[in-house]
């Protein structure tokens, strides 16, 4: 329960919208002191501005039954589902307008005004914080944590880090963004969020100015801040990735841009939690971490796909789709496809997202990997074009350092084209290199900071 971390009053949200102080929050000052009133029940947390979230979020555990944690890139569409599911009765929100979905739930307006005055909170719940699945299509499953089952890779045990400012690309009603909530919150460190429509270069200022020491992110957040002048203003110390495959090239681009950082890749996903992470500077991992029997965290790899049991994993999916979160023997199926080389696993894709050439598999942020190792590349997108005689051909878009192809010249284009294509063809099997390469000035990212994969 959050009441019972007496960090807690050491801890700082910063946003656009406003800097509290949880030292000074009065309990259900922010709801407008009618905290008891959503005593037990099931509410659906749906603000525009993530520090508003963040309030609902320490206020309500220990006090509302379950919490349904909204994305701000949730369609209206699935709200009714989502209410229904939930048994969701009441609504904490910043805005009044609501979608129509919600127009039964009692609504509960969060303020952002907080009171000195202190008043006495009881904690009568094990509160469950539902989040939901990043999937692009579909509507998103709802996964059942505890606060427990969150915070269970965050550490305690060390005294309040005051000199330690977090933040984060990610929004925090998003697992990673909630991660790193949790460190600062239950850690007793001061948090830098995003703004609902903050520009990049904004955020990065903003964070460089309020002396930001600990910063996560995907792999596609990293690679779009180091386009932004802004980012020579950060001094961190402690860089995170998470998300995506950390390929060797973010890595390396990191630890040379940030040179008195440790740069650290982690492995979680909403369902499985935080398994581990790796500081060794490498992309992949040390196959030494599947035979370690007195982790509470145990992995194994069953048919290339990484599937992983700990204290940490979530409980279950809400609804009726039938889905298990486990396997009968309590095993999260990450659906994330690895390959053992040596002494070392490799990420290589996604279950669902391979590639199909003539019968033979390509996992597009295999091939990614290999292109994002040119000098010249910022980002890649692997992706399929059909095709009659093979099912599928493998193409990709290209994005190149600003301060490449300066001339422009069609004979530059086709030379560089040409070397990324030489470098495939030294890393990968054939019928893996791309039949094709477009320039594009930008690729899209999903609302979650992934690339955003049709």
């Amino acid at each position: 329960m959050l009441e019972t971390v007496k960090l807690l009053s050491s801890c700082c949200l910063c946003s656009p919208e406003a800097t509290v102080s949880l030292a000074d929050l009065a309990w259900g000052s922010s709801l407008g002191g009618r905290l008891e009133e959503l005593r037990g029940r099931s509410v659906l947390v749906a603000t525009k501005a993530p520090v508003a979230a963040a309030l609902a979020l320490v206020e309500l555990d220990g006090v509302a039954s379950r919490l349904v944690v909204c994305p701000p890139d949730l369609k209206p569409e699935h709200f009714p589902s989502i209410v229904k599911s939930a048994g969701a009765n009441a609504l904490v929100s910043d805005t009044t307008d609501c979608y129509q979905a919600l127009a039964s739930l009692e609504r509960f307006p969060v303020s952002l005004g907080i009171s000195a005055a202190k008043a006495e909170r009881h904690e009568t719940e094990q509160t469950e914080w539902i989040l939901l699945t990043s999937g692009t299509t579909g509507i998103p499953k709802l996964v059942v944590h505890t606060l427990t089952s969150l915070g269970g890779a965050i550490n305690l045990d060390t005294a309040p880090a005051r000199e330690v400012v977090w933040s984060t690309f990610y929004d925090i009603r998003r697992y990673g963004g909630m991660q790193i909530f949790l460190r600062a919150v239950l850690g007793g460190s001061t948090l830098v969020l995003c703004g609902a429509e903050e520009p990049p270069g904004q955020f990065l200022n903003r964070a460089s100015r309020l002396g930001v020491t600990h910063i996560s992110g995907t792999p596609s957040h990293w690679r779009r801040a180091l386009m932004s002048p802004a980012a020579s203003l950060l001094a961190p110390r402690y860089v995170r990735l998470s998300g995506e495959i950390a390929d060797q090239a973010i890595l390396d681009r990191l630890r040379t841009f940030f040179r008195d950082s440790t740069v650290v890749h982690a492995f979680a996903s909403t369902e499985a939690g935080v398994a581990f992470e790796v500081r060794d500077g490498l992309e992949g991992f040390p196959a030494e971490l599947l035979d370690q029997p007195s982790s509470p965290v145990q992995m194994r790899v069953e048919n290339g796909s990484l599937r992983i049991r700990s204290p940490r994993n979530a409980i279950s999916y809400l609804g009726g789709s039938g889905d298990h979160v486990h396997d009968s023997d309590g095993f999260v199926d990450t659906r994330d496809m690895v390959e053992l080389r040596g002494q070392r696993y490799y990420f290589v894709g996604r279950s669902d997202g391979i590639i199909n050439v003539g019968g033979l598999k390509v996992h597009p942020e295999e091939v990614e990997g290999i292109i994002n190792r040119h000098p010249r590349v910022q980002s890649s997108l692997v992706r399929a074009r059909k095709s009659r005689l093979t099912g599928s051909l493998v193409v990709a878009d290209v994005v190149i350092k600003s301060s490449q192809l300066a001339s422009g010249s069609n004979r530059e284009t086709e030379e560089l084209r040409k070397d990324i294509l030489r470098t495939c063809r030294g890393g990968l099997a054939p019928y893996k290199v791309p039949t094709s390469i477009r320039f594009v000035p930008s690729l899209e990212v999903t609302a979650s900071g992934k690339l955003a994969r049709i």
